[in-house]
């Protein structure tokens, strides 16, 4: 018997490996999953021996999801309830809004309808076009910190920026300042003596759904790719800034475009009870006092309508693609999208055709240089159901850009965490500020229409006409789209 093994062994292993590829193909095809999603994984798992089955164990079981779902809803509901009571519009601010926003009150309806998310005009938002000035006023915000500061962020480092922010929160912690930090735990690089240091000084923090060999899984599903500050609940920060040096321009290395939002009122309440449900996951931790958290704000000069969009695996829809879809073919004039990765699907896709095939002004911007390979050349297989629809396509060369916004018909605009892609709309966790005002619309289009300055526009035939072997690279990618 030892003897058959030891002259079989590779047979015997592809065997077994077939067994368990054929139980987890019967899984998966029983889980209804979208076609393609379904058809990728079968793919994987029948062509790649060995490395399929490694793929779907990270990629495709849903035990992480189960594990969500059963602490879904941990914030206090009574809380919520009276905190929403309280952000309720009258019947005369809703009118009014309603009359001025026209058709694109079907958004307020919908994300109202997905997630009792309400709108909000008591804000002042501040757009943020870079890291450098995120910073310095974050810094700024936490330093005046009274009661409490509370952080999720997708990417923390314990670099020279990240440091610096570190350093600050235990320095608060101690000076009796509430400090609670949750951090992605495949996202995030902190050093066990700076973990250390927080724990010492005061400070809360968790990771969120610990991994193992974080460094192998940087596509592990169910990741919180949010980043949320809220400071004392009176101030919040929401976009697409992570804290590291990469993020900072004054470094010599590659020049990074991104749009982040600092928000002062009402919406920052939302925000805050998007971070303490987040906290009660991570840390288990009962909060009874809820008052300090959600203080009376004061009447603002300015009113911006804001919703804050979080959307996740514990969502029963997917929020941010459904508000984004809406959006686009609801529009009137034009839509201006940018995003770092565009792996959009088929519902998307549709709905930027429609817009442009009925005469909307679309515009997409997307990196020349991406972070990632496959997502580069995955993302130039879609360009050519756009070109077909007569949308322009525009490619950054100006550094990399990482915003990602949404700007439409100078009343709409969507600032957030989200991509344009399966990850974002079906699997991670994420959240976006969705504004209902002009001024901040048609400063968003002023940034969008700067930053079509350092972008080419991708020539049609150009595109038509490139090698064989670069459409190979792009279908190959493409196949790994629901998984990238």
């Amino acid at each position: 018997m030892l003897a058959y093994v030891k002259d079989n062994w590779w047979s015997i292993l592809i065997v077994f490996n077939y067994l368990i590829a054929a139980s987890a193909v019967i899984t998966i095809i029983l889980k209804n999953l979208n076609p393609t999603k379904t058809l990728s994984y079968i793919v994987v798992l029948v062509f790649f021996p060995f490395f399929g089955l490694i793929v779907y164990y990270l990629f495709g079981q849903e035990y992480r999801k189960n594990k969500i779902f059963s602490k879904k809803s941990l914030l206090n509901k009574t809380v919520v309830k009276t905190i929403h009571k309280e952000l309720e519009l009258s019947s005369n601010e809703l009118n009014d809004v309603y009359n001025y926003l026209d058709e694109k009150v079907k958004l307020v309806r919908l994300l109202h309808s997905n997630e009792n998310e309400l709108l909000t005009l008591n804000n002042d938002v501040d757009i943020i076009i870079n890291g450098n000035d995120k910073f310095e006023k974050l810094l700024t915000d936490i330093k005046q910190a009274k009661h409490h500061v509370h952080l999720e962020y997708y990417i923390i480092k314990d670099d020279t920026v990240g440091s610096q922010l570190l350093n600050l929160l235990c320095d608060r912690a101690k000076e009796g300042i509430t400090v609670r930090l949750s951090y992605d735990d495949v996202g995030s690089k902190i050093s066990k003596k700076v973990k250390q240091k927080l724990t010492n000084s005061g400070v809360h923090h968790y990771p969120f759904m610990p991994v193992f060999f974080s460094t192998l899984t940087g596509k592990m599903n169910y990741r919180n790719h949010r980043k949320i500050v809220v400071i004392d609940g009176r101030i919040g920060y929401v976009g697409g800034i992570n804290v590291s040096d990469l993020y900072v321009n004054d470094n010599g290395t590659k020049y990074w475009r991104d749009t982040h939002l600092r928000i002062v009122g009402d919406a920052v309440k939302s925000l805050q009870i998007h971070f303490l449900s987040t906290w009660k996951f991570v840390s288990n931790e009962t909060i009874t006092q809820f008052k300090p958290f959600f203080p009376k704000l004061k009447t603002l000069n300015t009113k911006i309508g804001l919703q804050i969009a979080g959307s996740g695996p514990d969502t029963d829809w997917a929020n941010i693609m459904e508000l984004s879809i809406t959006a686009i073919i609801t529009a009137k004039s034009y839509v201006y999208i940018t995003t770092p990765y565009f792996v959009p699907n088929d519902e998307m896709i549709s709905a930027i055709q429609i817009a442009a095939k009925s005469g909307v002004d679309v515009r997409l911007i997307i990196p020349e240089k991406s972070d990632s390979w496959m997502v580069k050349h995955a993302s130039n297989s879609f360009l050519e159901a756009l070109f077909k629809a007569n949308v322009k396509v525009y490619k950054y060369y100006k550094g990399f850009v990482h915003a990602k916004t949404i700007v439409v018909d100078d009343i709409f605009a969507m600032v957030g965490t989200s991509n344009m892609d399966y990850r974002s709309f079906n699997i991670n966790f994420e959240i976006n500020s969705v504004i209902y005002n002009v001024e901040k619309s048609k400063q968003l289009k002023a940034h969008f229409l700067e930053d079509l300055k350092y972008s080419h526009e991708v020539d049609y035939n150009t595109y038509a006409n490139r090698s064989k072997f670069e459409k190979l690279k792009e279908s190959y990618c493409r196949l790994w789209s629901p998984l990238i």
